[in-house]
């Protein structure tokens, strides 16, 4: 079993017929030598487009926080991008609607399986850090991410990196402080 079998899989369920009919593809990167695995929420109907996840100003934010290139963000022997649901998932009440449920309980493990280099999951937002942490997450996606020694060195809780929340960020300026660096050094460490 290959990452591409498990791709062709992805496009072949029947819960992913509308998207794969539309000639969507399921939009994660992996690669059997990655050694951070980024996991978010789900694709931006911009990244749907394009093909191409973080392919938005909260994209180059979170490159800036992780430390690296753009070049080293794209190289799936460095990084694998699985959001919690592979296809954008539409619009909600506010903002997007959340990813489907069981998708990544269904496809991730697998995946995950296929890239034993892995050191370091880095859980953006509280969909990841409810799936990864379970009841291990603080009470909060705050006081997670602010706790984030804890969780070390397999996971690592972050914000989203959305220019929206820049009152979030202003409210909790030890984020820039504690958790940025703290966060620079470990995907340093896991690269090497």
């Amino acid at each position: 079993m290959s990452i591409d079998d498990i791709r062709r899989e992805i496009m072949a369920d029947p819960d992913n017929a509308a998207a794969t009919r539309q000639g969507i593809p399921p939009l994660f990167t992996a690669g059997p030598k990655a050694r951070v695995v980024l996991v978010g929420q789900a694709p931006g109907r911009r990244a749907q487009e394009s093909g191409l996840a973080w392919d938005d100003a909260s994209g180059v934010k979170l490159k800036t926080w992780l430390g690296v290139t753009d070049e080293q963000f794209r190289d799936t022997d460095l990084f694998a991008i699985l959001p919690m649901d592979f296809y954008y998932p539409g619009k909600g009440k506010t903002g997007d609607a959340p990813p489907r449920r069981g998708f990544a309980e269904t496809w991730h493990p697998r995946l995950l399986e296929l890239m034993p280099e892995v050191s370091l999951t880095i859980l953006i937002g509280s969909y990841a850090q409810k799936r990864y942490l379970g009841d291990r997450a603080a009470r909060n996606l705050t006081a997670t991410v602010q706790g984030f020694a804890t969780y070390l060195p397999e996971y690592f809780p972050l914000v989203h990196p959305s220019p929206l929340n820049f009152r979030w960020q202003a409210r909790n300026p030890w984020f820039e402080t504690d958790v940025l660096p703290a966060l620079r050094d470990r995907v340093a460490e896991a690269l090497r």
